[in-house]
């Protein structure tokens, strides 16, 4: 009787509500999901899993060096910057290394959701709207800043030009649209104290 009670209660129990956290190039998404943690909340980080799967599972290895050539994989580890010069300016190679990561990177999740007992959980992902992912989603965050201050920031972090990062920016959905199709947008165009409290007034219109 008490494990059917048991069993019973965790079936009650609601899955939890998955929040779409997302930005482009230097809008400081990744230290918004940084102070959500801090606040106890479980985030996904679907760049990072990405990293990880494409280095582990040995299939998809397998594709992705049938898709682009055996440099892809350099010392037995993923070649990031290879694979990234190769499918930069080509749409169709970009679109079907999608098509191999994305899948795998969507089971990882659903098994990390299953195992949380938060009521709000967050994954973090570059490509929320591109990929419709929002649509999975109970709603989605959009952290932001004007074009000159990701520039900069991604100048300082990574060390690449004004031209390279402009390149990348463009490459990316433009930013309206992304504020169009947001539930939450979080502006960072200021200090981290202010990004701290932008983070607590989402979270206070979310509960």
């Amino acid at each position: 009787m008490e494990i059917q009670d048991i069993n019973q209660n965790q079936e009650d129990v609601p899955p939890p509500r998955i929040i779409g956290l997302t930005g482009g190039i230097g809008s400081g998404k990744s230290s918004v999901a940084k102070l959500l943690e801090q606040k106890g909340f479980p985030v996904y980080y679907s760049d990072d899993q990405a990293k990880n799967i494409v280095n582990q599972d040995s299939q998809l290895r397998e594709q992705i060096i049938s898709l682009l050539g055996e440099n892809s994989y350099s010392g037995g580890k993923y070649n990031r910057k290879y694979v990234a010069e190769k499918v930069f300016n080509d749409t169709v190679l970009l679109e079907q290394l999608n098509h191999l990561i994305h899948p795998a990177v969507r089971i990882d999740f659903e098994k990390w959701v299953a195992a949380q007992t938060s009521e709000f959980v967050f994954k973090e992902t570059a490509l929320l709207f591109e990929l419709q992912l929002n649509e999975q989603c109970y709603k989605s965050l959009l952290v932001t800043a004007e074009d000159n201050l990701r520039i900069k920031r991604t100048m300082d972090r990574d060390g690449k030009t004004y031209r390279e990062i402009e390149a990348i920016m463009q490459k990316q959905m433009p930013e309206k649209d992304k504020i169009k199709l947001a539930d939450f947008v979080i502006y960072n165009n200021a200090d981290r104290d202010n990004l701290q409290a932008e983070t607590d007034n989402f979270l206070s219109q979310l509960s």
